[in-house]
């Protein structure tokens, strides 16, 4: 079989369709309708990718991808109806999803950004030139590109998803010089093809409260209005 996907929707026929489509696409499919049963299922299996409704009936989508992302790192794609607020689907992404679709969508559309959540997932090696394996330090900060670690100016380590990773990996290779968001987007992808990627603001606002003393005045990741963004510290290779 494929890569396992979790289905997390109260809606039979919403549920049914997903399932139905990427079973065809080759994918073993575990269709749930609460985030208890989503557990349930994980203990036994775990799941290479969720896809998690956020209007359930009797729960808080919200809650799910909150308790979620505090116990594991498996990719989430979260769906979102058209009524939903922009607000709910920004703080999804902030809560760690990987993408989100908005209903209705097409099916062709939800397989792409499963594929593409996938490779992510799966390439971390490929997200950083071989050349460039090796341990970068700024602020007291070290990243460990081949560890694919952070450390803290104290010593502790500091997890980052994947996407955190690949973005701080652009910035530390070109310190104190301002990127566009269609430059980190173009060095952080690992294909081409991946053009649905929308959370770079979401990815700044994730690492600077794992970087900064003060995210709301950021001092290490500063946003350069209308041109980009910039790590405004230098950089020592080791």
């Amino acid at each position: 079989m494929g890569k396992h996907l979790l289905v997390v929707d109260d809606d039979p026929i919403m549920r049914g369709a997903i399932s139905e489509y990427l079973e065809n696409q080759n994918f073993d499919v575990s269709a749930v309708t609460s985030g208890h049963d989503m557990a349930r299922v994980m203990e036994d299996r775990p799941a290479d990718l969720i896809i998690l409704d956020l209007n359930l009936a009797d729960e808080d989508g919200l809650d799910i991808l909150r308790a979620l992302n505090a116990k594991t790192q498996v990719p989430v794609i979260i769906v979102t109806g058209k009524r939903r607020e922009e607000a709910d689907r920004i703080v999804g992404l902030e809560l760690g999803a990987d993408d989100y679709v908005t209903k209705p969508f097409g099916m062709r559309e939800l397989l792409a950004r499963v594929r593409a959540v996938l490779r992510r997932a799966e390439a971390p090696e490929r997200l950083v030139p071989p050349e460039k394996r090796a341990r970068y330090r700024f602020a007291g900060w070290e990243l460990n590109m081949k560890a694919r670690r952070l450390s803290g100016p104290d010593g502790r380590e500091v997890p980052l998803t994947a996407g955190e990773f690949n973005l701080l990996a652009v910035l530390v290779r070109s310190p104190q010089h301002v990127l566009s968001r269609e430059q980190i987007l173009a060095a952080s992808r690992v294909h081409d093809e991946e053009v649905f990627d929308r959370s770079i603001d979401v990815q700044i606002l994730r690492l600077r409260r794992k970087l900064e003393d003060n995210p709301s005045e950021p001092a290490l990741i500063r946003t350069e209005r209308g041109a980009g963004y910039v790590l405004a510290v230098p950089v020592e290779v080791l």
